[in-house]
């Protein structure tokens, strides 16, 4: 990634004296292939929370991946995306040192990014990239849980009310799948009004059974939460041969998950047609997932318009100077049914 040093973007950095410290760097240029963004609002993601608790990228990383805001310049091969457009976009804030979304200005890949349609606040966009993405590629890439488009078939969305779940209830409603999905009784009521056919109290002790009475022949499982139990609980409810997808990378806590049931996990990341390495893991670039991705974030706004995709509900805090609060908040596990959206 190339900067433009003769440019400084104000930016939350990671000090690792001090946490999180707001910080003028050097203002990153778009590749030919991207755009670059004034932010105007960006939305937190646990991954966000995750990165910084355990200092995956160390001294001087920029986090945040979910932005909405305006395009200031755009690379040469740029077609889809125009200069005063207002767009939400995704970009994984970390990877590369300096580049994230908790920044006055960051890029975005012109495939994996959607102009905002009139009527649509750019707070509730920004909510939309990470999250729709993942169930996306959860859903219909064929690491994952490759259901086939078209065809009439079950699926459990484990956690409907999580921000990933809302936007999985709502895509695989819009492919004509049949959902049942699991979260408290009090956000019941925002599974169903997504389109969930089936909701249920994921605490309930025969919360397995309850799902197997709607859906005796399940065979496909998206775990939203990814906890030691969710995989365990939700693989049971299949009858048969099935796949489980989780959000959790490397498949952690499926240990133990129904013999029955294939494990696979879901990686937003690979919605990049790049090379991705963090830790041990490494993915190499995924031509397809890159165009199931594309053709998400083509679709969105039309969907967005037409009312039939609902972004999450947001909780908006002012000022980058408050994502040390927005991160506690997450901790304490006082976020439900609702995403924290900083403004700049």
């Amino acid at each position: 990634m190339a900067a433009n040093t003769t440019q400084t973007s104000r930016a939350l950095v990671v000090d690792n004296q001090t946490g999180l410290t707001l910080r003028e760097i050097a203002r990153p240029a778009p590749q030919p292939n991207q755009v670059l963004v004034k932010v105007s609002h960006v939305a937190q993601n646990p991954t966000d929370v995750q990165s910084f608790d355990s200092n995956a990228f160390g001294e001087g990383a920029v986090y945040g991946c979910d932005f909405a805001g305006e395009v200031v310049e755009v690379g040469n091969s740029v077609s889809r995306v125009n200069k005063g457009d207002m767009i939400a976009g995704l970009i994984w804030g970390g990877e590369i040192r300096g580049l994230g979304a908790y920044s006055e200005y960051t890029v975005a890949d012109e495939k994996i990014c959607f102009k905002i349609p009139q009527g649509i606040s750019t707070d509730a966009a920004s909510t939309l990239p990470l999250a729709s993405a993942t169930a996306w590629l959860s859903l219909f890439s064929k690491g994952c849980l490759d259901i086939e488009r078209g065809r009439p078939q079950s699926v459990l969305i484990w956690g409907g009310s999580s921000s990933v779940g809302q936007y999985a209830i709502q895509l695989a409603k819009l492919e004509g799948l049949t959902v049942i999905t699991t979260c408290s009784p009090k956000n019941s009521d925002l599974a169903r009004t997504l389109g969930a056919d089936y909701v249920f109290d994921y605490r309930s002790s025969d919360v397995v059974d309850r799902i197997k009475s709607v859906a005796p022949d399940l065979k496909y499982v998206f775990d939203t939460i990814g906890s030691k139990g969710s995989s365990e609980i939700s693989s049971q409810a299949v009858t048969g041969n099935g796949v489980l997808c989780t959000v959790r990378p490397g498949k952690a806590n499926t240990e133990k998950v129904a013999s029955n049931v294939k494990i696979t996990d879901v990686l937003v990341w690979t919605s990049f047609f790049v090379e991705h390495k963090y830790g041990k893991f490494h993915w190499p670039a995924c031509e397809s997932d890159h165009k199931l991705s594309s053709e998400l974030f083509d679709r969105i706004p039309g969907w967005l318009e037409s009312g039939k995709l609902k972004p999450n509900p947001v909780l908006v805090l002012e000022g980058l100077e408050h994502v040390s609060k927005g991160f506690e908040l997450h901790r304490q596990g006082k976020i439900s049914a609702q995403k924290i959206v900083y403004k700049l």
